[in-house]
């Protein structure tokens, strides 16, 4: 959550009773307890503290205040699930597998369990660069959710919903979701077909203040079933790129066990750790917007194919500090035990795995609110270290081209990314997912030891395209993938040698190009339907596949 920093108004606080003020025909109404204060008077405000302007004929944001939103970008759908304040109640299932609400009740001013921290100063960072007239942050607080669009709106079965909130003040919530995903190539690739896979998610959470006295403490665990086939794999022929979210990584599983950590949010809510097993791509180089793609979620493809970077279904035990050093920037840095997949596919098997190494990621990010519709952004520099010792990519060569190049030797990993995204305008609420984004990114690994050494991507993601369908999405990304050329020179020595580059390489790898167009419509409440094209260049990053189009179908449902 963010602080209030107000240049026009006194903010009036409530005690027992709602206290109000009429101003040029308004009516400033805050929510929580303290006491009355001005900003001209030098007095920081509650961090709790939220602010709601509202006409006192119409009941809307009055229009020609011009620190406030239009209002009419903030009419929310009538399915919208979501309150006013755009913070949506736990357990959302659409919500980021990364960012798992607690169980605690949002509006409630003593909750350790927010959505967002608040910020350990009451400044701003790199925002305060920007013009007033743009950095709204200056005016108004900003604690809209940034949550994953890729979940119908409500539930296919609202019947338990007061079961379901009856457990959640006890201190219990829990989410079912079913995904589906069916990918037919028809054009290209290796061969005509179709493949389909789905999962199955179980997610929990458990709040100990309420169970047990333990305020501020939690514990998320998330299980999961998949099982299919990979189309990337049968039909199109890449080995790199996934064109199939959903089987990814673990292929065939009957109950992975993906989540299992606590975490303790302490100091009021200005900082949280967590700690046990988890991925790393819960909080680390990931986003709603990314998650909506079936190509680079939940992490794009670069650091998906890196053995160090826990992916998520993949877990390791780790930890991970976050905090807010000011009001539109976030800090968090981890360590994370470094294991290959094949050692644990289950999630379960823990005294199975073999260590390799340490992962030690850092990311940075800066998320500003524009102009008067509080138009987010979300500009995010990463890097992390992995201190296993992987080996050269120019590969076993014949040894009189190998030194002619330098000697084979193993080396630790860096990875380094950035990740932008900012909503260009605002329609259907107030939440960070009501509105239009252009995104971008890029990924760089160390060319010595990885195979993809670099990836960049751009592409958008707008809601409301069709007037009166503003809960409903499309996307469209580009994203272009480049082998390390020392793993490309590698394997021109293997083949000038007469050496096989193995069954799934047809020759020395150079790039790939994926363009990938969704349309998710919230069909009804719990369903969202996703059709999908994808066309794939160069498949196997090589030239003897020129190409590869595909359509699909995603299919969403939440219990």
């Amino acid at each position: 959550m963010y602080r209030k920093r107000c240049n026009r108004f006194p903010v009036l606080k409530p005690s027992s009773a709602l206290r109000g003020v009429t101003l040029a025909g308004s009516l400033l109404i805050t929510l929580s307890t303290g006491v009355a204060h001005a900003e001209d008077a030098g007095i920081l405000p509650s961090p709790t503290k939220k602010t709601v302007y509202v006409d006192v004929l119409s009941g809307t944001p009055p229009q020609d205040d011009p620190s406030q939103p239009d209002a009419r970008v903030l009419v929310r759908p009538k399915n919208s699930p979501l309150p006013a304040s755009g913070v949506p109640v736990a357990p959302w299932p659409g919500l980021a597998t990364m960012d798992v609400p607690s169980v605690d009740e949002y509006q409630s001013p003593k909750t350790f369990h927010k959505l967002e921290l608040d910020a350990l100063t009451g400044k701003e960072g790199p925002s305060w660069l920007l013009p007033s007239e743009v950095d709204a942050q200056r005016r108004t607080d900003m604690d809209d959710p940034y949550y994953v669009p890729t979940a119908g709106s409500g539930h296919l079965v609202p019947l338990i919903m007061p079961f379901r909130e009856r457990l959640q003040k006890k201190g219990f919530v829990f989410s079912f979701t079913y995904k589906g995903e069916a990918m037919a190539n028809i054009h290209g690739g290796m061969q005509r077909g179709m493949d389909y896979v789905h999962e199955l998610t179980l997610q929990m959470n458990f709040d100990l203040g309420k169970l047990a006295g333990l305020n501020g403490w939690s514990i998320h665990t998330l299980l999961m079933n998949r099982a299919g086939r990979e189309v990337s794999h049968d039909r199109v022929g890449d080995y790199y790129v996934n064109l199939m979210e959903v089987y990814g990584l673990s292929g065939h599983v009957v109950a992975h066990l993906v989540d299992f950590y606590a975490e303790k949010k302490f100091l009021q809510n200005r900082m949280d750790i967590t700690f046990g097993r988890m991925s790393l791509t819960h909080v680390f180089a990931t986003s709603p917007l990314i998650c909506s793609f079936m190509v680079t979620c939940s992490a794009p493809v670069a650091l998906k194919v890196d053995p160090g970077f826990a992916v998520y279904p993949k877990a390791t035990w780790g930890s991970r500090v976050r905090f807010r050093p000011t009001r539109d920037t976030m800090v968090q840095l981890g360590a994370y035990q470094v294991s290959p997949l094949s050692t644990n596919p289950s999630g379960w098997a823990w005294g199975s795995e073999n260590t390799t190494g340490l992962m030690l990621p850092i990311e940075f990010t800066w998320q500003p609110f524009l102009t008067r519709n509080r138009l987010p952004g979300h500009y995010v520099f990463g890097y992390a270290h992995d201190t296993s010792r992987y080996p050269d990519v120019l590969g076993a060569s014949p040894a009189n081209k190998v030194v002619a190049t330098g000697r084979l030797h193993s080396a630790p990993m860096d990875m380094f990314w950035f990740e932008g995204d900012q909503m260009i305008y605002r329609k259907g609420g107030r939440n960070q997912m009501a509105g239009g984004y252009l995104m971008a990114g890029y990924i760089h690994n160390t060319p010595h030891v990885s195979s993809i050494s670099d990836e960049a991507y751009g592409g958008l993601s707008f809601n409301g395209v069709i007037p009166g369908r503003v809960t409903d999405r499309l996307g469209i990304l580009y994203s272009w993938y480049h082998v390390s050329h020392r793993k490309e020179l590698g394997q021109m020595y293997a083949r000038d040698a007469g050496l096989s580059l193995g069954a799934q390489v047809l020759a020395p790898q150079t790039d790939s190009h994926v363009i990938e167009a969704y349309y998710a419509i919230d069909a009804v409440p719990g369903v969202l339907v996703q059709p999908e094209f994808q066309y794939m260049i160069r498949p196997g990053e090589t030239s003897r596949r020129p190409d590869a189009a595909l359509v699909g179908l995603k299919v969403i449902a939440n219990l």
